[in-house]
C-alpha cells in the first residue's frame, strides 16, 4: 500500500506533466488536499510530506483538526464546503481561504466578522458552471454583479472563480465547463480590473485534474488520489 507522502509525489508530478504539456510556467498550478473525513494523523503524514494547504468542507470537523494541529504553522486552512450564515462567524476567524461563496449576504458577514488582525481573506465565487439543482453556486449571468459588491467590501481579497463541474460529463464535456469558468474570469478581469487580483481558478479534482489544467486551474483540489477512497459520509457540519 502505498503511503500518503507517495500519493503525494505521484500527484505533484501528474500536476507538473500536465502543466508542462498545457504550455504553462512551472510552479503556477497549486495541489489543495482535500481532507473532509481524513483524520489528523492523515493530515500530518501530509504535513511532513510537504503539503501546506488543506480544504476542508464541515465547519466543526476542520476547528477540531485546527486545534489539533495548531503546532504546524506552515498550514494553510482552506473552506470549500457550502457556507451557512451561522457559520461564517468561525470561517473569518479560523481560515486563509474561502472558495465556496455564492452570494452577498455571505460574503458581507465574512468581511464583517473577519478580525482586522488577521490578513484579508481571501475569496472564491463559487459558480454552478452546469445550472445543476443540486449543487451551490450563482449563475454566471449574476457574477459580475455579485463580483463587483464583493469587490467593494473590507477585510476581503477577491482572488477568483470555483467550480464544481457535472461529474458524469465526458472529458471534451468537462474541458467546455473548465473552459467557461476560465472565459469568465477573463471576462471579469477584463471589465473589473479593480474588484480583486482575479488570479485563481479553484477547479479540477482526482479525476479530471489534467483537464483543469489544460484550462487554466491555478487550484486543484484533490482529496482521493492524495489520501484512498473516502471514509463513509458522515453527518458533520
Amino acid at each position: 500500500m502505498s503511503s500518503i507522502a507517495d500519493n503525494i509525489g505521484s500527484v505533484t508530478r501528474r500536476i507538473q506533466k500536465a502543466t508542462l504539456t498545457a504550455g504553462r510556467k512551472p510552479g503556477s498550478v497549486q495541489l489543495l488536499a482535500v481532507s473532509k473525513t481524513r483524520s489528523p494523523e492523515e493530515l500530518r503524514a501530509a504535513a511532513d510530506a510537504g503539503q501546506i494547504a488543506f480544504g476542508e468542507n464541515y465547519l466543526q470537523e476542520a476547528l477540531d483538526k485546527v486545534a489539533a494541529l495548531n503546532d504546524l504553522n506552515q498550514i494553510e486552512w482552506h473552506f470549500i464546503g457550502p457556507i451557512q450564515s451561522n457559520k461564517t462567524r468561525q470561517i473569518a476567524e479560523t481560515f486563509a481561504w474561502a472558495h465556496s461563496v455564492d452570494r452577498l449576504k455571505i460574503a458581507r458577514r465574512l468581511s464583517e466578522q473577519r478580525p482586522t488582525s488577521l490578513p484579508p481573506l481571501n475569496l472564491c465565487l463559487q459558480v454552478n458552471i452546469n445550472s445543476e439543482a443540486s449543487k451551490s453556486g450563482c449563475a454566471l449571468t449574476d457574477l459580475p454583479e455579485l463580483a463587483a459588491a464583493v469587490g467593494e467590501l473590507p477585510n476581503l481579497k477577491l482572488r477568483g472563480l470555483m467550480a464544481i463541474p457535472d461529474p458524469g460529463q465526458s472529458e471534451s464535456e468537462l474541458r467546455t465547463s473548465f473552459r467557461t469558468l476560465a472565459n469568465a474570469l477573463r471576462a471579469l478581469k477584463q471589465e473589473q480590473p479593480e474588484a480583486g487580483p482575479l488570479d485563481t481558478l479553484s477547479m479540477g479534482m482526482s479525476d479530471d485534474l489534467e483537464a483543469a489544467i489544460a484550462e487554466g486551474a491555478t487550484w486543484v483540489r484533490v482529496g482521493t488520489a492524495l489520501f484512498g477512497t473516502r471514509p463513509p459520509k458522515h453527518s458533520q457540519s
